[in-house]
């Protein structure tokens, strides 16, 4: 589950004292305004070290911020490195320095600040990097991996260059240069225990859900079960959707599942006949006891049943010191037509959840209600998918599966291009739990380390091929077909 990328425990010049790991998202300092609000942000989404960077700076300016950025990070539990300067370092009673090829030595660091603080080495080649292992350092930065624009780059080893070092370099590896959400994976499946990033989170609109999307690439790593899911949504006691076909895909699909329950259902493959919402007061209860214990990755919601839940949930998320990638599956109406989301709790949602969503996947009935407008086309989905990103989430799924035509095309937004994700259709009645399985599988692929795009594209194959492989259950809409897709997806 979550959090276990190759990490390393330091401990430094033989003492007791130790320091978190140097591993995950490590996070250097841009030279732009707002440069503590911006840091602050990027912390909450999962940022494992800081390195403060500020060369064109006053001593007293620097001084100042540096406080800042400590307090931040002291805060958020994360590591404290000043880049270059031993003296400010030692000012600020930093976590440790790290310094280039051309910054002094180690040596001379470790008498400088004294016992128990990390000592990191730039370095661009195998000689460079045993040469520092050799003289002490507690992690290397190397690279660069790509090339980039805080720095004029004259040493580009890139991932093959790592792959070369990784086994000849017991220290962790910090891979820095030119890293974003969409060469990350490379670099990391290369061996790097960490990567250095600076643009591509402080840089973004929204700087936490730019460090969560790192952090969580480095979930590929670990064993199965890979990553964790929390889904909160409703019961069906018919077990085709809801809370029941959220487990059974996260679980097939290699995740461990945990769920916080919203309402309880009669229901079958042919109505909904009673519904039991629970205490929004519980529903917190079942969620912040999970949080409290379980290292979650992804969150993701279906049926959320009142506004009173809605609004719940939203500030519980809201007032959480760290974020967690939210999928939001806005289940509004059942199969067989029943209402699952009044008036109220869509306004509410819209209002307060909507804004924290990293991904929201609505289907056409779903996208008309939130939208308040018809979608007829392919074209209108495009347009559709931007006007719901323009209510606060990070990016939106709009699936296609209403519209007539050989293909069930399903479109994705990320702020700034649209994708297309296209299946042949299967005319059938067996899509019950659709939506519920599509959002988790996709929030299963996430929480294992895959980007975004890669997710989506895994998600879909799996819910197609459950739709494909189901069989008549019952007399209304039957269930698709968990656990044929998952043994499909397997070969």
């Amino acid at each position: 589950m979550g959090d276990c990328s190759k990490r390393f425990r330091l401990v430094i010049n033989n003492t007791a004292q130790t320091f978190p790991p140097v591993g995950g998202v490590y996070l250097i300092t841009d030279q732009d305004d707002k440069l503590v609000e911006r840091v602050g942000i990027a912390l909450r989404g999962g940022v494992a070290v800081l390195q403060y960077r500020a060369k064109e700076k006053s001593h007293e300016t620097r001084l100042e911020e540096g406080r800042e950025l400590k307090q931040l990070c002291k805060r958020f539990g994360v590591t404290f490195i000043v880049n270059d300067d031993i003296r400010l370092a030692k000012e600020l009673d930093a976590d440790g320095v790290h310094l280039g090829q051309d910054d002094g030595g180690i040596a001379e660091a470790r008498e400088l600040l004294g016992p128990g603080k990390i000592v990191g080495k730039s370095t661009h080649n195998l000689d460079e990097a045993l040469q520092a292992e050799q003289e002490g350092a507690d992690y290397i930065g190397f690279g660069a991996m790509y090339p980039t624009d805080s720095k004029v780059i004259t040493h580009m080893p890139g991932t093959s260059g790592l792959c070369a070092i990784r086994d000849r370099i017991k220290l962790p590896v910090v891979a820095i240069g030119g890293i974003t959400t969409s060469n990350a994976c490379r670099v990391i499946d290369a061996g790097a225990d960490a990567v250095a990033v600076i643009s591509s989170v402080l840089s973004s609109p929204r700087p936490d859900i730019a460090a969560a999307e790192l952090k969580l690439l480095f979930n590929r790593t670990c064993p199965y079960p890979r990553g964790s899911v929390l889904t909160v949504a409703g019961s069906d006691s018919g077990g085709g959707a809801g809370i029941q076909a959220d487990i059974k895909t996260i679980t097939l699909l290699g995740s461990y599942a945990a769920s916080a329950l919203t309402a309880l259902t009669a229901q079958n493959t042919k109505e909904v006949s009673a519904i039991h919402g629970l205490p929004p007061s519980f529903v917190v209860d079942q969620i912040t006891t999970v949080l409290a214990d379980i290292p979650v990755d992804v969150i993701k919601t279906g049926m959320l049943h009142t506004s009173a839940i809605v609004s719940a949930l939203a500030e519980l998320l809201a007032e959480r010191t760290g974020y967690i990638p939210l999928v939001i599956d806005p289940v509004m109406v059942s199969k067989g037509g029943t209402a699952l989301l009044d008036r109220d709790s869509l306004h509410i949602m819209q209002e307060q959840l909507l804004p924290q969503a990293y991904l929201l996947t609505p289907n056409i009935p779903e996208a008309e209600r939130l939208l308040g407008r018809a979608i007829r086309c392919e074209a209108d989905m495009e347009q559709a998918a931007r006007d719901l990103h323009a209510l606060g989430p990070a990016n939106v799924l709009l699936k296609g599966g209403h519209l007539a035509g050989r293909q069930s095309m399903d479109i994705l937004f990320d702020g700034y291009e649209c994708r297309e994700y296209a299946a042949e259709r299967v005319f059938t009645s067996n899509t019950h739990g659709t939506g519920c399985t599509y959002a988790s599988a996709i929030a299963a692929f996430l929480a294992q380390g895959e980007p975004l795009r890669s997710a989506v594209e895994k998600a879909k194959e799996f819910i197609s091929a459950a739709i494909r492989l189901a069989h008549p259950l019952g007399k209304g809409h039957s269930p698709v077909n968990h656990f044929a897709a998952a043994q499909q997806g397997d070969r």
